[in-house]
């Protein structure tokens, strides 16, 4: 080596080994509370709920917890004594005493009363070591330049990261006694009797709907699924337009402000923008046709009517978010974030194919039905936790397309067998007018005239009852019974509307 390189060599400095930065733990309380366990096995159950080896910041107190642990579950005594065979060999023991530290631990044992608080002690300095881990996974990452791993997607594998940390193995929750969830389940039904429209969850503004679901309840997945044209979106729009018009806001015996009707609506709207959505409010609320506000086909006098409809809306509480290829992770941190700022209610996603499954192309993405399933699990997961009801639309096979009847079936929903069993309320939209209007009878060959003017009598006797009419199919429901809904559609202002058949027009006195 040269004098050239050698003076390019940076010398390694003196290190200061009071410096060095040391993780988190508490070896003391892990003698503790492994004391306190070899000489009383009650200990165990009360930490065994939320702690595991892995949880011990020295891995040998995580060996024995274990064996501790594979003992008592066996239904054996864990005691020094039939500990000792299984450690005489452990060279990992060998450095600090062997069988006989075994026989100290259960010296240094605190009572059984202290043990869940220095479990607790134990988990909670897991979490910061995993924390610190994570935050110097971040700085490694952000430091290193790759083309393939923009800054968006090492942000989104941070959030699930920090997610899954303080969701899996936490040391909360757990069983409870049933009073407490009567008693929820009672002032749930209370609430439902103040709400206009009787439902437990938020109501979708359709009566009939709102009959058979009693609305749309908090934590539960909801699929709607159609073909295109079916009026997915128009539909998803006006329950959200439906439930956050009817918004109104109280205070909950904790202080906080929560929805006594309605809700504040989340729509992550992943296929339109944003002005779009907004075009198709402002036709339902104003009565024009969302085709002519599109072309600027409008009069004078119409504007009008879109002044006073905008002031209308903008006092809603309807949040959009017209982000494209927007991940789970993503959106559950937006949602989140609405929640705690304004309250949510309720969160609307047009469609779910669209969206990306967590970590996004962090990571190497399985096949497609995988890449469904993980979604599906992700806004399962984001309606539990939030409390509110998801509504994600989706996309039907073509072979739809292919049957006699078109009316959907659970079969027909895309790419994966997921969103039917994640979904609790699994609905299709199907319009019967579309397929007939393009559906016109052509004059077959050898047909006779009479044979063809009855052809065409009937079909056109059947699209004239099919006009404007659409059938909501409830083909799963987990709280209560399936069927199918009939509502009106307006296709000039995509407007969907209760459906009032000739057996519910009041009789009149002629």
């Amino acid at each position: 080596m040269d004098s050239t390189t050698v003076s390019r060599v940076t010398p390694l400095r003196d290190g200061d080994l009071d410096r060095v930065p040391v993780p988190p733990g508490n070896t003391e309380a892990e003698q503790a509370l492994l004391g306190a366990m070899l000489v009383n096995n009650a200990a165990y159950h009360r930490v065994i709920e939320f702690l595991l080896p892995e949880h011990f910041g020295n891995a040998v107190h995580g060996r024995i917890f274990a064996a501790i642990g594979k003992l008592i579950e066996r239904g054996q005594i864990a005691s020094p004594v039939t500990l000792k065979n299984l450690f005489d060999q452990d060279g990992a023991l060998a450095d600090i005493g062997g069988a006989q530290y075994l026989g100290r631990l259960a010296a240094s044992a605190v009572t059984i009363i202290n043990a869940e608080s220095y479990g607790r002690t134990i988990y909670d300095l897991h979490l910061r070591r995993e924390l610190i881990t994570i935050g110097q996974d971040v700085v490694s990452d952000a430091f290193r330049h790759d083309l393939d791993d923009v800054a968006v997607f090492q942000i989104e594998r941070a959030e699930q990261r920090l997610f899954d940390l303080a969701t899996t193995g936490s040391a909360e929750g757990g069983l409870r006694e049933f009073k407490f969830a009567l008693t929820e389940a009672i002032e749930s039904a209370g609430a439902a009797f103040k709400r206009s429209g009787k439902t437990v969850g938020v109501a979708t503004g359709f009566t009939d709907l709102d009959n058979k679901l009693g609305g749309l309840h908090p934590s539960d997945l909801i699929i709607l699924a159609g073909r295109p044209s079916m009026g997915k979106t128009a539909l998803a729009t006006n329950i959200a337009f439906n439930a956050a018009k009817a918004y109104r806001a109280g205070r909950g015996a904790d202080g906080q402000i929560k929805a006594e009707d309605g809700a504040v609506i989340a729509f992550f709207s992943l296929e339109m923008s944003a002005e779009q959505l907004a075009t198709r409010i402002l036709a339902e609320e104003s009565g024009a046709s969302s085709d002519k506000i599109r072309r600027g086909e409008v009069r004078r006098e119409d504007f009008d009517r879109f002044v006073q409809a905008s002031q209308r809306l903008a006092e809603m509480p309807l949040y959009i978010d017209d982000t494209p290829a927007i991940s789970v992770t993503a959106l559950r941190t937006r949602a989140r974030r609405l929640k705690r700022q304004q309250g949510l209610g309720m969160i609307v996603i047009d469609y779910l194919q669209l969206l990306r499954p967590a970590g996004g192309q962090g990571r190497a993405m399985e096949n497609r039905v995988q890449e469904i399933s993980d979604i599906t699990r992700g806004l399962k997961a984001i309606a539990k936790e939030l409390e509110v009801p998801v509504l994600a639309l989706s996309q039907l096979s073509r072979q739809v397309e292919n049957r006699e009847d078109k009316r959907p079936m659970l079969a027909d929903l895309r790419e994966s067998g997921s969103i039917e069993q994640d979904a609790d309320v699994v609905m299709f939209i199907f319009r019967e007018e579309y397929y007939l209007s393009r559906g016109e009878p052509a004059r077959r060959p050898e047909e006779t005239d009479d044979k063809f003017n009855d052809r065409y009598d009937r079909w056109k006797e059947r699209t004239e009852a099919a006009y404007g009419l659409a059938d909501v199919i409830i083909a799963k429901q987990r709280h209560g019974p399936i069927g199918t809904v009939k509502l009106h559609f307006e296709a000039e202002t995509t407007k969907f509307d209760n459906f009032i058949g000739p057996d519910r027009v009041p009789a009149g006195d002629y």
